[in-house]
């Protein structure tokens, strides 16, 4: 049948494969989880400063500083979740055009079984509109801005890793890789 020929009626389309299973990491592949990491920065006082907020509630590095963050949800892309994960979490409103691309760090695990790899987009932000505040208490224990060269402990370890190479001044490279 030529390629823009219709179907008989009655006929049955020919089954397409799929190309990604919710399990096919359970078969040998890996999972690929990617989110969207919102560095607010500011000058104040003759500093530079970013926003902060401290996890708990959420069951991953809970008692940790970190940034605004979150997954990219199904059908969105990255920067459409970080303008979204502004918004929900700290209640500020980024204009797309306002992401500024940091680096994109790629966690994974070497060796054993094909285990979940995350994506991480960092983007820093220096114009938004709104005050910054904590919209998830459930979330976020505190919000609160820190000298970008004095940051709180405990830092979530792969934040602090970008927010350093930050502070010092450098340009970050594009990607970065980082086994645990």
């Amino acid at each position: 049948m030529p390629a823009d020929a219709a179907p008989a009626p009655g006929a049955v389309p020919p089954s397409t494969p799929e190309r990604y299973a919710p399990d096919d990491h359970l078969g040998g592949r890996s999972l690929l989880v990617a989110a969207a990491y919102v560095v607010l920065r500011r000058h104040a006082d003759g500093t530079d400063e970013v926003l902060l907020q401290l996890r708990r509630g959420t069951g991953y590095m809970d008692g940790w500083w970190a940034t605004l963050a979150g997954h990219v949800d199904p059908g969105e892309s990255v920067h459409e979740a970080a303008v979204r994960e502004a918004a929900e979490e700290a209640g500020v409103v980024v204009a797309p055009d306002a992401l500024r691309p940091l680096t994109v760090l790629h966690r994974f695990e070497r060796g054993g079984p094909a285990v979940e790899q995350r994506m991480d987009a960092f983007f820093e932000v220096t114009d938004w509109a709104g005050e910054p505040s904590r919209r998830e208490p459930d979330k976020t224990a505190a919000m609160a801005w820190f000298p970008l060269d004095a940051l709180p402990e405990p830092v979530v370890p792969h934040e602090r890793l970008v927010l350093g190479m930050l502070a010092s001044g450098g340009p970050l490279p594009a990607v970065l890789s980082l086994p645990s």
